[in-house]
């Protein structure tokens, strides 16, 4: 059996494939890509009138493109040496992609909570993209450079700490590890912001499928119907419609006993096609509107195209042939509590899918106008989750032993996120520069 001081070992060995120092540098490669033709290669088992949308909201600025481009990020990773130590990947790690959920036991955690690329790799890849979106974030939120640089250093340097502390804790302790939603509220240290806080957690808390009913559905002819809400929004046709209620029962069957029973409980009422995010857009998404008790006992279920993950062309193949199956398998090991309703399935043509709920609870953090010491606080509380998430994949004794107990990694790895923050100001000027010259359609504010 490998001792924890032979999992140490193995983690400083790894220094000598890469020094913690050298994460600092980032040099685009000479065949680097056009990012707009990654997008365009993306987009073309996408659905095509959709493609404007995500063009127009990744347009809209430096972060939206971020979010949009991961991708563009895993090929500028992948050009570069890595540790070796490997995790189960969030993918897209980004700032945006964690915030508040329930637990089954309904209480309200904070957590990663996007599981779209999820994929085993290099733990630094998703540490890397977490400072720079951290990098970006501030920049945009008009920040000294100082400052951002300090923000992204803190993102990574929670990090290292919380993985070093769950190195020395037991399996368990480490697997039933989470971070209650409460520890969001030392971001807001005066009086207004705290308030808005608590606000925060109020609206997660009132994200349910009963408020989702009024926001999301109408009454035609005495029945419940999904709103119409083109492009956004708009009514499964006949086809999609059959194939939804066809699939539904494969999907079941991706369940756990007491939770299909939990589902029998509950009959279908319509379906919609849904726009969602940012980087996902084109891709097929419904949403199934099913009814429990009565027509006031609501349940959205969220149906979502599973494509490769982006990571897959950069690392050897994974455990999982079919990509919803390995978004559910991600996010149950990844998430400290998983959504009741996860599973996943084939669609017509072959297509994967994942089942989820729509909303229970879920909110996501909000850091347009944070001022440096809430997004710097932010950064840490993301930087201590992700950790959490990669001791549960990953061996947490070696990446500690890697890391070490000095601040070299989280000062490279902040040095990198600014360099990283620059080149996707220029690929987002670039993607704005190919929609002014017609290249891309963009539709704005959609």
């Amino acid at each position: 059996m490998t001792t924890p001081t032979d999992r140490a070992r193995r983690g400083r060995d790894a220094r000598k494939r890469v020094s913690r120092s050298a994460h600092a540098l980032w040099v685009p490669s000479v065949d680097r890509p056009d990012p707009v033709a990654v997008l365009e290669r993306q987009g073309r088992d996408r659905l095509p009138e959709l493609l404007p949308i995500r063009y127009g909201r990744m347009a809209a600025s430096p972060s939206a493109f971020l979010r949009g481009s991961a991708a563009l990020m895993a090929a500028d990773l992948a050009s570069q040496p890595h540790t070796g130590l490997t995790v189960q990947l969030c993918g897209d790690a980004h700032l945006l992609n964690f915030g508040l959920y329930a637990s089954p036991e309904r209480g309200l955690l904070f957590d990663l909570n996007d599981f779209d690329e999820t994929f085993p790799g290099p733990f630094e890849w998703d540490v890397k993209r977490l400072a720079a979106s951290v990098a970006v974030a501030a920049r945009e939120n008009g920040h000294p450079e100082p400052r951002v640089h300090r923000a992204a250093l803190e993102a990574v340097a929670a990090y290292r700490t919380a993985i070093r502390r769950l190195s020395r804790l037991d399996e368990l302790a480490v697997w039933y590890e989470r971070i209650d939603a409460e520890r969001l509220l030392p971001l807001l240290r005066a009086a207004r912001r705290r308030g808005r806080a608590g606000g925060s957690l109020t609206r997660a808390r009132r994200r349910t499928s009963l408020q989702a009913l009024d926001k999301l559905t109408e009454v035609v002819d005495g029945r419940r119907r999904i709103i119409h809400d083109p492009p956004l929004i708009e009514p499964a046709g006949a086809s999609d419609g059959a194939a939804l209620r066809k699939i539904f029962s494969d999907y079941r069957s991706t369940l756990t006993e007491e939770r299909r029973l939990l589902l029998d409980r509950y009959r279908f009422v319509d379906a919609a096609r849904k726009v969602v995010g940012v980087g996902s857009v084109g891709t097929r998404c419904f949403i199934v509107l099913l009814a429990g008790r009565d027509t006031d006992d609501p349940l959205f279920l969220q149906i979502k195209e599973a494509r490769a993950s982006v990571l897959e062309e950069h690392l050897p193949s994974g455990p999982y042939v079919h990509p919803g199956h390995r978004v559910v398998a991600g996010q149950r090991l990844l998430q400290a509590a998983g959504d009741v309703f996860l599973g996943w399935m084939t669609g017509p043509q072959s297509r994967a899918f994942y089942w989820r709920q729509l909303r229970d609870l879920k909110n996501s953090g909000g850091v347009a106008g944070m001022s440096p010491a809430d997004l710097a606080e932010y950064a840490r509380l993301c930087g201590t989750a992700l950790a959490r998430a990669h001791a549960r994949s990953g061996d947490r004794v070696a990446i500690a032993g890697y890391l070490g107990g000095a601040d070299t990694f989280e000062r490279a790895v902040a040095d990198f996120a600014l360099t990283y923050a620059d080149r996707t100001a220029a690929d987002h000027a670039i993607l704005g520069a190919a929609v002014v010259a017609g290249v891309v359609s963009a539709a704005p504010g959609v």
